[in-house]
C-alpha cells in the first residue's frame, strides 16, 4: 500500500540528498574537519549562523546551482523566493546535524555506506570516483564527512521512534473505517478457457460453445493446449469448482474481453499473442472490502508508521521553533514573516515557497513562459492553494481532538483523515454512472486503424475507373501505377492521426470500401487538384466499451470525485470555525514592495534644449552622475538582495552592489530569534 508523501518534504528533509544522483545529491564545496555536524565545519565566506553553526555564502550558491528548478531565476520575486528555499533549507539542514551531533556513527559504518553507495553506482575504480566527488565539487573526505552526518540524523530519528506505541486497536479501527477503499479485493472471475492456435478452428469452436447444451469444460480438455487436464479451469480445482482468479491470470486482452461479462457468458474469439481464446466466464466477483479482522495487521502498521511520522514532525517543529538565526552577510537575509495563522500556530511564508518549489509543474511552466509571468502564475493561482492547504493541515489536530476522533499522524495525514471522515456517507447512484458516461464517452472509444497505400489519379475517371476494374489480382502498387497513378505508402494509420487528409480518412473507416482480395478500396476522394483511392489492408473499426463493460471503473471513478469533493468541503467548514487568518496577499505585497525598492533603476539621460547661441551641453538627470551601468547615483546604486531586477537589468550573483555598498532596499529588520527561515 502506497502512503501519502509527508507535507513539507519531511523524508527528502531527512534524506539528506544521498542516493538521488552525483550532480544533485551533493552541496558542493562542503568541507570536513572539526566537529558540530556538517555546517559549522565549513571554509569559506559566513552567510549566517544557526545556533552559532555558520552556513557559507559558498554553499547557499552551491545549493542553489544543485536545484535544477530554481538555479537560472535569481531575480526578481522569484529570486527572492527561491532565496528564501536556499537559506531555509540549509538552516534545516544544520540543525538536523547539530541535533544529531550526540549520535555514535564509527569510521567502519561509514566506510560500509561509502562502499556501498560506490559499487551500486559502478565507481569502485578510484579514478573515476575521484573524478566523480570532483564533479561534484567534492573531496572523499568531505563526502565522508556528509555520509556520517546523514547516518547519524538518520539513526537520531530511528531513536525518538522506537520508543513510540504500536497503534492501538481502536486507532487502527478508525484508520480502518475511513480508509476501506484501500482494503478492496481485485475483482475475479470462476471460468474457463479454451486456447488453440489456429482463427479457423477457434471460430469452429466458439460455435460449438455457445450452441444449447454444450459441454465448455468437455471442449477444453478435447481441444484447449492450455489447462485441458482440469477442462480448461482458470483455476486449481478445487471442491469440484475451479478457484477464482484475477485478471493476471489472462492476457491483458483476453482479461478485457472476460471481466466485461459480468453477467456471466462466453466471450468472442480474442487473438493475443499468437494464440487464440476463448473464456467461459462461470461466475462473476465484484471488488469487496476485506475485513478488518483480514487487514488488521496490515492496518496497524500503517498506524504505527503514521504515530512514529508524528513524533519526527514534532521534534522538527519544536528544532525550528527555538532556532536561533543571525544573518551575516546582509545579502543572504530573508524575510520570512507569517502567512497565516490558525489554532494559535503561525505559518512561516518559507513553508510555502518550500511547496512552490517541489511542485512537479513547476519546471514544465518555466520552459515555456519568462519567470516575470510565471511569478504572477504562481502568486495568483498556486500560493493561495497552499496557504490553504497548509492552514488545513496546521488545523487538523485541533479539529480531530474537538470532533473527538482516533486520528493520528502528521498534520498532513490528520487534514486527509479529517477529509475521509467529511465523505464518509457518499454514494454514487446509477443516474451518476450514466451522466459520467454519456459526457466522457470518448473515454471509453478505440479508434479504428488500418494500414493503407494511396494512388492518386490526375482526373476522377481514371480514379473511378481503377477502382472498378482491379479485382485484388496482384500487387496494389504495381496495378496503380499501371493505370496511371502515383503511389503513396502511408503505412499505419488511426483515425484521427491526421496522416491522411480528412476526406481520405473519412472514406478509409467509412461504410462504402469495396472488397478486393485481402483488402479494400475506398470511394474515390478529391485531394488538391487528384483524385484519390485508398487500398486498405488490416483494418479495425473504431468500437465503443458498453457500459457494462466500465460500470465498475466509472463507479469508482465518479465516486473519489464526490468523496473528494464531500470532504474538502467539510474540512473547510470545520476550518473556518477556528476562524483562521490568510496574510498572503499582505505578504506578496509587501515582497513585491520590497523587491522592487531593491531593484536598480536604469535611467536615461535628460535631451537638453541648447540656448541660442550656447552649445548644448548633455546633463544626466539626477543630482549625481551616471555610473558605467547606467543607474544614477545614489537611486541606483544600491543592489538587492535578490538580484537583478524584473525588467532584465542583471547584477552580481552575490547580491552585492559593485561598489560594495549594501543594498539600500533591503530590510533591516532584523529576523526574531525564534524565527526559522
Amino acid at each position: 500500500m502506497k502512503r501519502k508523501p509527508l507535507v513539507n518534504g519531511l523524508l527528502i528533509v531527512l534524506a539528506l540528498l544521498l542516493v538521488v544522483g552525483m550532480a544533485y545529491q551533493f552541496v558542493p564545496s562542503l568541507r570536513g574537519g572539526g566537529a558540530g555536524g556538517l555546517f559549522g565545519r565549513q571554509t569559506g565566506t559566513p552567510a549566517l549562523r544557526v545556533d552559532g553553526a555558520t552556513v557559507t555564502v559558498e554553499e547557499l550558491e552551491a545549493a542553489r546551482r544543485s536545484n535544477p528548478v530554481i538555479a537560472g531565476t535569481d531575480t526578481g520575486l522569484l529570486g527572492d523566493d527561491f532565496k528564501t528555499y536556499v537559506v531555509a533549507q540549509s538552516v534545516r539542514r544544520a540543525l538536523y546535524t547539530q541535533a544529531a551531533s550526540d549520535i555514535n556513527v564509527s569510521r567502519q559504518d561509514v566506510d560500509a555506506e561509502v562502499k556501498k553507495f560506490r559499487e551500486a553506482r559502478n565507481l569502485t575504480d578510484n579514478k573515476a570516483w575521484t573524478d566523480a566527488l570532483q564533479g561534484a565539487g567534492l573531496t572523499d573526505a568531505a563526502y565522508r564527512t556528509q555520509v556520517r552526518d546523514q547516518l547519524a540524523v538518520q539513526r537520531k530519528v530511528e531513536s525518538l521512534q522506537k520508543d513510540v506505541p504500536a497503534a492501538t486497536d481502536a486507532e487502527a479501527q478508525a484508520y480502518y473505517d475511513l480508509n476501506q477503499n484501500q482494503y478492496q479485493s481485485d475483482a475475479r472471475i470462476v471460468g474457463r478457457e479454451i486456447v488453440v492456435a489456429d482463427r479457423a478452428k477457434a471460430d469452429a469452436l466458439l460455435t460449438q460453445a455457445r450452441a444449447s447444451g454444450a459441454d465448455f469444460a468437455a471442449l477444453a480438455s478435447a481441444n484447449s493446449t492450455e489447462f485441458k487436464d482440469r477442462g480448461g479451469a482458470l483455476g486449481p480445482i478445487e471442491n469440484g469448482s475451479p478457484r477464482p482468479v484475477a485478471q493476471v491470470a489472462l492476457p491483458t486482452e483476453v482479461a478485457a474481453a472476460a471481466f466485461a461479462l459480468k453477467d456471466g457468458g462466453v466471450t468472442d474469439v480474442v487473438a493475443s499473442g499468437g494464440k487464440f481464446y476463448i473464456v467461459k466466464v462461470e461466475r462473476y466477483l465484484a471488488p469487496a472490502t476485506r475485513p478488518f479482522s483480514e487487514v488488521k495487521s496490515q492496518v496497524q502498521a500503517t498506524v504505527t508508521q503514521q504515530k512514529k511520522d508524528a513524533v519526527v514532525e514534532k521534534w522538527l517543529d519544536g528544532l525550528q521553533k527555538d532556532a536561533k538565526i543571525e544573518y551575516v552577510d546582509p545579502a543572504w537575509k530573508v524575510e520570512n514573516p507569517t502567512v497565516a495563522t490558525v489554532s494559535g500556530q503561525n505559518i512561516p511564508y518559507a513553508d510555502v515557497v518550500e511547496q512552490v518549489v517541489n511542485n512537479q509543474q513547476l519546471a514544465q511552466i518555466f520552459q515555456q513562459l519568462p519567470a516575470e509571468q510565471v511569478a504572477g502564475l504562481v502568486n495568483t493561482g498556486l500560493k493561495p492553494q497552499i496557504v490553504k492547504q497548509l492552514i488545513s493541515g496546521y488545523a487538523a489536530p485541533t479539529i480531530a481532538e474537538k470532533l473527538k476522533l482516533n486520528l493520528v499522524g502528521t498534520r498532513q495525514e490528520i487534514a486527509t483523515a479529517l477529509s475521509a471522515y467529511g465523505a464518509r456517507d457518499v454514494k454514487v447512484s446509477d443516474s451518476d454512472v450514466q451522466a459520467f458516461y454519456r459526457q466522457n464517452v470518448a473515454q471509453f472509444e478505440t479508434p479504428g486503424s488500418a494500414s493503407v497505400d494511396e494512388a492518386s489519379f490526375a482526373t476522377r475517371t481514371q480514379a473511378e475507373a481503377f477502382r472498378t476494374d482491379w479485382n485484388g489480382q496482384g500487387e496494389f502498387v504495381a496495378a496503380a501505377t499501371r493505370a496511371g497513378g502515383t503511389v503513396s505508402e502511408r503505412g499505419a494509420v488511426t483515425s484521427g492521426d491526421q496522416k491522411l487528409g480528412s476526406e481520405l480518412e473519412t472514406a478509409v473507416f467509412g461504410p462504402n470500401l469495396r472488397s478486393v482480395g485481402e483488402g479494400s478500396l475506398s470511394p474515390v476522394v478529391q485531394n488538391g487538384q487528384r483524385f484519390s483511392v485508398a487500398y486498405v489492408t488490416d483494418l479495425k473499426r473504431a468500437t465503443t466499451q458498453p457500459l457494462s463493460a466500465v460500470r465498475a471503473q466509472i463507479e469508482e471513478q465518479v465516486l473519489a470525485s464526490k468523496k473528494n469533493e464531500a470532504g474538502q468541503k467539510f474540512l473547510e467548514a470545520q476550518v473556518a470555525t477556528l476562524k483562521p487568518t490568510d496574510r498572503l496577499q499582505t505578504v506578496l505585497a509587501a515582497q513585491a514592495k520590497r523587491v522592487a525598492a531593491a531593484t536598480p533603476k536604469t535611467e536615461t539621460p535628460a535631451t537638453g534644449t541648447p540656448a541660442t547661441g550656447t552649445p548644448a551641453t548633455e546633463t544626466p538627470a539626477g543630482s549625481g552622475s551616471t555610473s558605467g551601468s547606467g543607474s544614477a547615483s545614489g537611486s541606483g546604486a544600491s543592489t538587492p538582495a535578490t538580484g537583478a531586477a524584473e525588467n532584465g537589468t542583471t547584477t552580481p550573483a552575490t547580491g552585492t552592489p559593485a561598489t560594495g555598498t549594501p543594498a539600500t532596499g533591503t530590510s533591516t529588520e532584523t529576523a526574531p530569534a525564534t524565527s526559522t527561515p
